[in-house]
């Protein structure tokens, strides 16, 4: 029997607010943090995930104060990123209240960081993101022939790395759960992008999250349904109360997909 499906809520933030974009560009103010985060909690969200997305650009580290204030509003797990490079970081973040940490730039950079968060804080705390792109290879013999590769630095600056080889080596080093996000989708919400999240869903045997695309509860039936990704993130449908929370769940529900209640 599976584990029933999740949904999880994503607060970007810079300068303090949460912000939106789409394709990780184009950034609009979508309300206070903590107001939010209190408002998923009493909605029936099963997690909440708070990515500083300028912590590594502006080489500082996340708002642990701000982690504070929203842990103290949450009784569901909590999930934070952004700046985090080193394991005294992410002890005082998990000690300002946050549930697991997410580490992306960093683990790109120095890969044994991984096994050094799941080592001290145990693999169920390591949640590594993957932002991933699709690029066309120059190939003249094939052409159009496309690659998903990793970007770091809040989707500035792609990687030598692959998306499916990277995923396998996160899982090996010891990280608990993968943060998949495909920028080719985020924001759009157009759908999540289910042929990558198939791939490495069912290559791995550590959860996925899916991220990018959600616009509909159709989309999240799509995901669930044709991946086995383990839950499914999404920012501004639930932001600007376009898809509430739990109205996706009961429609989840009446499409047969087990959903927390």
């Amino acid at each position: 029997m599976s584990l029933k499906k999740r949904i999880i809520p994503c607060l970007d933030i810079k300068d303090g607010r949460t912000v939106k974009g789409i394709n990780f560009v184009g950034l609009r103010d979508a309300g206070d943090p903590v107001e939010l985060a209190k408002q998923y909690a009493a909605q029936g969200a099963d997690e909440l995930c708070f990515l500083d997305i300028t912590a590594t650009i502006e080489k500082r580290d996340t708002l642990v104060p701000l982690v504070r204030e929203i842990a103290a509003v949450l009784n569901i797990p909590f999930t934070v990123g952004g700046g985090i490079n080193d394991v005294a970081l992410a002890k005082e973040i998990i000690k300002a209240g946050a549930d697991k940490i997410a580490i992306n730039s960093a683990a790109v950079k120095r890969p044994e960081l991984i096994s050094e968060l799941a080592a001290e804080l145990g693999s169920q705390c390591v949640v590594v993101a993957v932002d991933t792109k699709e690029i066309e290879i120059n190939d003249q013999e094939i052409p159009h022939q496309v690659r998903n590769k990793v970007f770091v630095a809040g989707g500035r600056v792609e990687t030598e790395l692959e998306t499916i080889s990277w995923c396998q080596e996160i899982e090996r080093l010891g990280a608990g759960e993968i943060l998949l996000t495909s920028m080719d989708h985020d924001g759009t919400k157009n759908g999540f992008a289910l042929e990558l999240t198939n791939t490495i869903s069912r290559k791995l045997s550590i959860p996925i999250i899916a991220s990018g695309g959600g616009g509909t509860s159709a989309h999240f039936e799509e995901l669930f349904k044709d991946t086995e990704a383990s839950a499914g993130l999404a920012a501004s449908i639930f932001h600007f109360g376009e898809l509430p929370v739990p109205e996706l769940k009961k429609q989840l529900n009446a499409a047969g997909v087990a959903v927390r209640n």
